[in-house]
């Protein structure tokens, strides 16, 4: 079967490069010309093949700088029809593919780049899963958590639902938690067994354990998997965060005379609109004129940021504090006096037992970190003012993300770059409408004092 070779290809491109400040400081393309920020304008490349063979011979130098890695002599010399198929699939492989594309000297593409565009990759897209992941817990809970996530996966899928891989997915994860009921309770401390036993038995028959999710599963009602998927979930993490009473490794001595966090902690902002107006209200509800945000700052991945950054709520440090809109950030003000030192870059990378300090993840080989910028309302420290090796000893700031100015894989240019710490868990619909001025109230540490060392406590 004869099949014409007639397409067009396009590939376009649209740098977004703002104006240098402490937030954004990197790039995922890198091109061997001069970056005019002001200036930054898409262009497109385009590549066409024709399957007449007269074009061919009549003018080859169109496709002299085609950088694919066939022979085109061959379209015209032999069977042009079926090698002018083979000649179409390899362009699209080249094109599509993470290879980079010899020869061309403005996309300077590496091969392990592929992670930044491919849409395989699997990030947690919210705060409440990047958190669930977070906590070192035992291998037996890792393992049932796993399993049920895979399930928010087989949820997505329109029409026929795999309802019987969901099935197996649970039953996979109640033989682990029947099997492994001694190793799951032995790793809770004796203070907090009872408690964890009591949550252990909600989640193999409870209201919102696993043999109602199997049940729900069996009459395929997709809304009520979805509710009791979640039930589940939040008692995985209640027992993964009993099985986790402080962090799971040493800090370098170095790092000894830091505040540090050694668990879970919230802090409380009250945000006041700096020009008197008010917060929208939410469907039914009144106009506000502050708003209340929650975030749930992550000690096990991070403990120096977060130390840092809780020691500076109970000083009162932020209470007053202005906000500005940055591209796809909400940034508080730089104010290096109210803290005498600076904290070392801290990141958790993926499959990791410890942090790395004062190093950046190269996302492009493949690193992740286990609490991803990635995610709407993230919360991160800035870079300080004097090397991007320590993080500012003051200013955070809220990341908006959006996939739009991600890579394909829905990864942001800056991930693996800066010291994330937690996550906007109540009030996220706020922070769009948190405009330059908004003042911060109030910040006030509610959960998680006892968790925080100072120095003169170490």
């Amino acid at each position: 079967m004869a099949f014409p070779l007639s397409s067009s290809i396009t590939l376009s491109f649209t740098p977004s490069l703002p104006k240098h400040h402490p937030f954004l400081t990197h790039f995922g393309f890198r091109f061997s010309q001069v970056r005019n920020q002001e200036n930054a304008r898409p262009f497109q490349l385009k590549l066409q093949c024709k399957a007449s063979k007269d074009d061919f011979v009549k003018d080859r130098s169109q496709y002299r700088n085609i950088p694919t890695s066939f022979n085109l002599s061959t379209l015209i010399n032999g069977k042009v029809k079926l090698e002018s198929v083979i000649a179409a699939l390899l362009i699209v492989a080249q094109v599509t593919s993470p290879l980079p594309l010899v020869g061309w000297d403005f996309w300077s593409i590496l091969p392990a780049n592929a992670v930044l565009y491919s849409p395989e990759t699997k990030l947690p897209r919210t705060g409440e899963l990047a958190l669930r992941r977070g906590i070192p817990a035992n291998t037996n809970m890792k393992a049932i958590q796993a399993s049920l996530e895979e399930l928010s996966y087989l949820l997505r899928i329109p029409q026929r639902k795999p309802y019987g891989t969901m099935e197996g997915n649970v039953k996979k994860a109640l033989k682990i938690a029947v099997d492994g009921k001694d190793s799951i309770l032995a790793s809770i401390p004796a203070d907090l067994r009872e408690k964890g036993s009591a949550l252990y038995s909600s989640l193999i028959d409870g209201k919102g354990g696993l043999e109602a999710l199997l049940k729900c599963i069996k009459d395929q009602d997709p809304d009520r998997v979805s509710v009791g998927l979640a039930s589940s979930l939040d008692t995985v993490a209640e027992l993964e965060l009993l099985q986790a009473p402080g962090l799971s490794f040493l800090l370098p001595e170095q790092y000894l005379k830091y505040p540090r966090l050694t668990g879970r902690a919230v802090v409380e902002l009250t945000i006041e609109k700096g020009d008197g107006s008010s917060f929208t209200p939410e469907v039914g509800g009144e106009p506000r004129k502050t708003a209340t945000i929650q975030v749930v700052l992550d000690g096990y991945s991070a403990p120096l940021t977060t130390g840092n950054f809780a020691k500076l709520v109970t000083d009162g440090a932020y209470d007053g504090t202005k906000l500005s809109c940055i591209n796809q950030a909400i940034i508080s003000e730089n104010d290096t006096g109210k803290n005498g030192y600076s904290v070392p870059l801290e990141i958790m990378p993926s499959g990791q037992f410890e942090p790395l300090y004062k190093t950046t993840l190269s996302v492009q080989d493949g690193e992740l970190p286990v609490l991803p910028l990635s995610v709407y309302g993230a919360v991160a420290m800035a870079h300080s003012d004097v090397s991007e090796e320590y993080s500012s000893p003051y200013q955070f700031f809220f990341y908006l993300y959006d996939k739009r100015n991600s890579g394909l894989g829905g990864i942001s240019f800056d991930e693996g770059q800066f010291s994330v710490f937690g996550y906007t868990i109540v009030g996220r619909e706020i922070l769009p409408q948190i405009k330059t001025g908004d003042v911060i109230k109030s910040a006030k540490l509610v959960e998680g004092q006892d968790r925080l060392v100072l120095p003169n406590e170490s």
